[in-house]
């Protein structure tokens, strides 16, 4: 089944507002097996708001409308789906009543102006509103089936599982959602791996997103049923790993540190983390894990160089000579936070995340990586450049230090 979404209100194009409403759907939707094909955003003008319901119509199977459903004059979404059927606009008489009781329920009269509310155009069919006023509109329009829905996010969604989802379980099939999360690659590289694999039209449809040097490979795979879908998905996943190797991190809910706990687990091993220039933020997606403290013991921020000195027993001579920036106070850090918290695997960073701060030397985006454990310390350097924000900075460093040690505990 192919939807396309419009979304209506001047507040929507203006920013006054953020439509919620179509993220929203776009999620349930492609989760019931649709395939979403567009979402359109109008303000409310009435010519525009009928040239996209036509346009949607005539390329979708199902068009969902939400907005413009309310009793003032600038809620045009029954008048423009009236002028796109040339029908008349008609009274629901079931759809006045719900209205009438719900404003006596509230112990007040309804006002004159919801009476328009209730007018549908001829020939559609007006569907229930749980918790609201303004009923819905169901009509056909050539080969798409319409649907429009109050703009109040909580009315659309009551509305949508009471009456659009049966509509579209019952004609979508099953569709299964996987999700593979990948580490060192940068988007065109991933892509050209895999350009087979996300030919337009193709089932499984696979596509990528990144976010901060992770890539996230999606795929949607359709199938008759759920067995037909989950075959198709497995499938494409195992391929996927097969050419992206060690760069897949995991499938689905297996993240960066999630991986990371699970290899700890695994040997019965813990972590420690001692941090400067991400000053906790290593610490912080490790705590985001459930069950953590079954593997994680000790995070260490030590910004300043008397914290590195008190705390990790980093020696002053290599402050002095070296600076905190450096290969030596890692490794210092590292050992130090491995030897003091009792931990099997120690990770120390510290970098120059800018926007000040740089020399020649050392760059912004000059970041030290220290990994200690029983087999001896190692060290990595990473030169991410001036031109990433000090946000970005810090935030690749700490996705960067969890894959480091992801790839040595694979290794170990």
């Amino acid at each position: 089944m192919d939807v396309a979404i419009v979304s209506l209100g001047t507040e929507l194009v203006t920013g006054q507002t953020v439509d919620t409403n179509a993220s929203w759907l776009g999620g349930a939707l492609t989760g019931l097996g649709a395939h979403v094909r567009g979402v359109t955003v109008l303000p409310d003008v009435l010519d525009p708001i009928v040239d996209a319901l036509r346009e949607a119509t005539a390329m979708a199977d199902l068009v969902v409308v939400t907005g413009g459903l309310g009793p003032t004059a600038d809620d045009l979404t029954r008048i423009a789906i009236a002028t796109l059927l040339n029908a008349d606009l008609v009274l629901d008489e079931p759809s006045l009543a719900h209205i009438r009781t719900l404003f006596a329920d509230r112990g007040r009269t309804m006002p004159e102006s919801n009476h328009v509310q209730a007018m549908i155009p001829a020939g559609a069919a007006a569907i229930p509103n749980p918790i609201g006023t303004a009923p819905g509109i169901r009509a056909k329009a050539g080969r798409a089936t319409l649907v429009a829905m109050p703009g109040v996010p909580g009315e659309m969604r009551a509305m949508f599982d009471a009456s659009v989802r049966p509509l579209i379980a019952a004609r979508a099939g099953a569709t299964v959602h996987r999700r593979i999360h990948t580490f060192g690659l940068t988007e065109s590289d991933l892509g050209e791996r895999i350009a087979d694999l996300m030919t337009r039209g193709r089932n499984p449809d696979v596509g990528t997103a990144a976010k901060s040097a992770t890539i996230t490979v999606r795929l949607h795979a359709h199938g008759a049923d759920e067995a037909e879908a989950r075959a198709r998905a497995d499938a494409d996943v195992a391929t996927i790993r097969s050419r992206l190797g060690l760069h897949v991190v995991g499938v689905d809910d297996e993240t960066l540190p999630v991986a990371v706990g699970r290899l700890l687990v695994q040997r019965g091993e813990t972590l420690a983390t001692a941090e400067s220039c991400t000053g906790g933020w290593i610490a912080k997606r490790i705590v985001d894990v459930p069950g953590s403290s079954v593997w994680f013991t000790h995070g260490y921020v030590t910004y300043a160089d008397s914290a590195k000195r008190d705390l990790l027993g980093v020696r002053s001579e290599t402050l002095n000579a070296h600076g905190a920036v450096s290969a030596e106070t890692v490794v210092e850090m590292a050992e130090g936070a491995r030897t003091r918290s009792g931990a099997d695997w120690a990770i120390a960073v510290s970098g120059i995340a800018g926007p000040g701060g740089g020399t020649d030397e050392k760059p912004v985006g000059l970041v030290h990586f220290g990994f200690a454990h029983a087999g001896g310390t190692f060290v990595h350097e990473r030169r991410w450049g001036h031109t990433l924000s000090r946000t970005e900075i810090r935030s690749r460093t700490a996705w960067a230090a969890l894959n480091w040690l992801r790839l040595a505990l694979l290794r170990a």
